[in-house]
């Protein structure tokens, strides 16, 4: 009685160190850094409003700083096959399952860290045959030489977290289950912006294509025309040959457009996680993609909340930061206590009867005396790392308002770019017509009418480009501010693998606390 008094007290000394200590977290507490006070993208104020264009695509476009990102963006563009496309590729793409099944990892392993906090219990029963050799004198009352033994015990270890270690662990792998939940949202956000813009070029590439063909067609009637003249004498051979070669030049780009829609094909069936010999039902050209006229704009503040790859930078700097608790708690000492119980009998039938029990309960303080400097450096390493993490977060906050910054400077020039090139167009081809009323009453060279085809050609295909280029800019421009995934619905693989289910959000990950 007077020894299990003594464990008793010994326990409680030991537990009143423990519970007293229990609120220490070494390490520094992790504060976010402060967000940006800019409140423009560049040292003067940008125009909120674009010119326009009389052509499909050539609207003007309004810069709303107040207004809300949409969770589906890309439905501003209003084409039905598109939206229809991103929906089933947010089913089947293999990156975002990798990203849901790397969440998934991340959450788990802050649920095997929490566990720390609790004690470990383990269970056993030892049966065991000895013979004791004669000389010896027998452990048993009995004094035989030969017998069996059963043992029945439980086992008790607890790691009290006295220096906050454990919880600053638990702190860092959350942080990094956030980081990856961001990652998921960047995956998200990298998937339906190549898909918009696999469709805007897929759409500007058959525009080209048909642009091409017109031009070959347009070639084909002049040089028909060259001919008759050439059988009538007006024209020297060197003039057919000029717009023979004219011509060919023509058809010889229409092969790798073709090969380039093609291979936007193959993209948008791999985007949407099918093998290239899957046919899509989609089709996209530019008069059936609209341009959308508004345009959302968040401050640099507002940025740093909505970027996914900001708030990946973030968490990571939390995770940094809380290492560091983990590498002082590391070298500061450490109290374990274990405890057992249970019974031993050389019978089953009676291992639970009689005084065969026992227990023992254990404390042991350790600390580190000498390990050749590694964990000082290890705790300066975690340090250094802090820093980095620091400085890459910073980066990646001036990286996200260059991107901004770029996107509308583009938006603004793409916009009076097509204003500029619609009018060179209008003006060719105003001028390729004149040219060929003229040639057929002889009242203008060739050499004219071949300068004037290609003035027209070139400006015809421009006209295609700086159409898709707003298309483009504005795709930039979601992506830029993060895309809305704040408010998305998102479909997720369930936890079967064999379908899938709608949720609101994504799932929550498990905070550190």
């Amino acid at each position: 009685m007077r020894l299990l008094a003594k464990s008793h007290l010994h326990l409680m000394v030991v537990a009143g160190i423990v519970l007293a200590l229990a609120g220490c977290k070494v390490g520094p507490d992790y504060h976010r850094p402060a967000a940006p006070k800019a409140t423009r993208y560049a040292p003067e104020a940008l125009p909120d409003t674009t010119v326009s264009a009389p052509v499909q695509g050539g609207e003007a476009q309004r810069l709303v700083t107040s207004m809300g990102i949409p969770d589906q963006w890309w439905a501003l563009f209003r084409s039905q096959p598109l939206n229809a496309l991103i929906d089933d590729a947010l089913k089947h793409n293999a990156d975002i399952e990798a990203a849901h099944a790397a969440l998934r990892v991340a959450q788990e392993m802050v649920h095997a860290q929490r566990s720390t906090y609790l004690p470990t219990v383990t269970a056993g029963v030892n049966p065991t045959r000895q013979d004791t050799p004669k000389d010896l004198a027998s452990p048993l009352t009995s004094g035989k030489s030969l017998y069996s033994l059963i043992t029945a015990q439980v086992s008790i270890s607890y790691l009290p977290d006295v220096w906050g270690g454990n919880r600053r662990q638990v702190e860092s792998l959350t942080a990094t289950a956030n980081a990856q939940r961001f990652q998921l949202e960047a995956a998200y956000l990298s998937l339906t912006s190549n898909l918009v813009n696999a469709a805007i070029g897929e759409a500007s590439l058959r525009a080209q294509i048909d642009t091409t063909q017109r031009i070959i067609d347009l070639q084909t009637q002049v040089l028909d025309t060259l001919k008759r003249q050439y059988a009538l004498g007006d024209v020297p051979e060197t003039t057919v040959a000029a717009q023979v070669a004219a011509l060919e030049q023509s058809r010889a780009a229409l092969p790798p457009l073709q090969k380039q829609l093609a291979q936007q094909r193959d993209l948008l069936a791999a985007l949407s996680g099918r093998t290239p010999d899957h046919a899509l039902d989609a089709t996209f050209t530019l008069d059936r993609l609209q341009l959308p006229t508004d345009l959302p704009v968040s401050l640099p503040a507002q940025l740093v909340e909505q970027r996914p790859d900001v708030r990946t930078a973030a968490e990571q700097l939390h995770a940094a930061s809380a290492d560091v608790g983990v590498a002082v708690a590391n070298r500061l000492p450490n109290v374990q206590i274990d405890a057992n119980f249970g019974r031993t009998s050389v019978k089953t039938r009676t291992l639970f009867a009689g005084g065969a029990g026992f227990w023992a309960l254990r404390t042991n303080v350790t600390r580190p005396l000498f390990d050749g400097g590694a964990l000082k450096h290890k705790q300066r390493a975690a340090e250094a790392a802090y820093q980095q993490a620091a400085a890459q977060y910073r980066g990646a906050v001036i990286a996200a308002a260059q991107e901004v910054a770029d996107t509308l400077h583009a938006i603004q020039a793409d916009a009076e770019t097509l204003v500029a090139v619609e009018r060179a167009e209008r003006a060719a081809a105003r001028s390729l017509a004149i040219a060929r009323r003229q040639l057929a009453w002889g009242d203008l060279s060739a050499s004219a009418v071949l300068t004037t085809e290609l003035a027209w050609q070139q400006t015809a295909l421009a006209l295609v480009q700086a159409r898709a280029a707003r298309l483009t800019d504005t795709v930039a421009l979601f992506q830029a501010l993060g895309g809305g995934w704040w408010n998305r619905r998102t479909v997720t693989p369930s936890n079967d693998g064999k379908g899938v289910r709608v949720t609101k959000r994504l799932a929550q990950v498990p905070d550190g606390s």
